[in-house]
């Protein structure tokens, strides 16, 4: 049982079980099932964008296979590289996921790489399906933090700020990391200097960009320009606010030590790549229309249009020529009688 408190918005003590219930010998961690929760939910929204772009439930299907075990194994291994020290002497550790530790560029890197080969395989145009699936990381993601909630994990440093969050699991964490001078140790137990809750700041951050982009590109379709517009403006989105939530947190992974902090500079790099794709992709649409949202579906329309004049042409065709060949065979039959 952990404790935790928020004491500048009047929320007294009260206990956190990181166990959601238990079978027999098998316990279900509130983290696991916030995150397949979160998982649930954003598979169903894909499934509503699919079949709005005219995909099937098997395509979907193919996708949800391949990219969701992917995504959890890439934000394992992420984890686990950037913080090796923790695991090299007890490997197995490795694999309790339950526990927490995924680091989401790992996830979406490895997702992505997924959804590209899934997309190549079945012809599918790939910045459509990034632009569904990119909504739908955000969803999970603002759910997800929650599991880091539980565990209590995933805070800042000291702050006074009124949505503080205390506990003496972040007060051992300040101690042990050299956060806060042994005179303020006190300030800490007594609830007058808290932790950044960088869970809650994300999770926010990410409602609200999914809301934003949901409205904005999702609802009114005309905004929607090119393909692609969806998932480089997520990239843009979270990379701002993954940035300066990073540069708070009390537990960043480093590339090097107190110096580079490794999700940081991964939120600065899709930040940039966002922006220059987003700017690249309107000035290209500008010049000569190319990379057109929906274009694929219009051309297949146009396509089947066609197809289906056509098909009535030679039906005609056929009907007239069905009819000379009976008042031809009818003539015959009068002329032999």
């Amino acid at each position: 049982m952990r404790e935790v408190w928020f004491p500048g918005l009047g929320i007294d003590k009260f206990k956190i079980d990181p166990v959601a219930f238990s079978i027999g010998n098998i316990s279900v961690a509130w983290y696991s099932l916030i995150i397949a929760t979160g998982m649930i939910l954003a598979v169903l929204y894909v499934w509503f964008r699919f079949k709005e772009n005219g995909l099937s439930v098997d395509d979907l299907l193919d996708f949800v296979l391949f990219v969701i075990p992917s995504g959890i194994v890439g934000a394992r291994l992420y984890y686990v590289i950037f913080s090796f020290e923790h695991y090299k002497h007890n490997l197995l550790e490795i694999f309790a996921i339950w526990k927490g530790g995924l680091g989401i560029y790992g996830g979406i890197i490895a997702g992505a790489i997924a959804a590209l080969l899934v997309a190549r395989h079945k012809k599918i145009n790939l910045l459509k399906v990034f632009d569904m699936l990119a909504p739908a990381v955000m969803m999970a993601q603002a759910i997800g933090r929650w599991g880091n909630f539980m565990n209590v994990e995933a805070f800042g440093g000291p702050t006074t700020l009124p949505w503080r969050m205390c506990g003496r699991r972040i007060t051992e964490n300040f101690i042990y990391k050299g956060l806060i001078d042994v005179k303020d140790v006190g300030l800490l137990e007594s609830g007058e200097i808290g932790a950044h809750p960088t869970f809650l700041y994300e999770s926010l951050w990410n409602i609200i960009g999914f809301i934003a982009i949901y409205f904005l590109f999702v609802k009114f379709k005309k905004l929607h320009k090119i393909n692609g517009q969806i998932f480089y403006s997520y990239l843009i989105w979270y990379g701002l606010g993954r940035f300066w939530i990073e540069g708070l947190r009390s537990d960043s992974l480093y590339l090097v030590k107190d110096v580079i902090r490794v999700s940081q500079l991964v939120a600065l790099l899709s930040f940039i790549a966002g922006v220059g794709l987003m700017i690249y992709g309107l000035v290209r649409y500008k010049k000569t229309g190319a990379g057109a949202a929906y274009a694929v579906q219009v051309t297949e329309t146009a396509t089947d249009a066609q197809t289906t004049d056509k098909a009535k042409e030679g039906d005609k065709k056929n009907g007239t020529n069905n009819q000379r060949k009976r008042s031809g065979s009818k003539g015959k039959r009068k002329n032999k009688k």
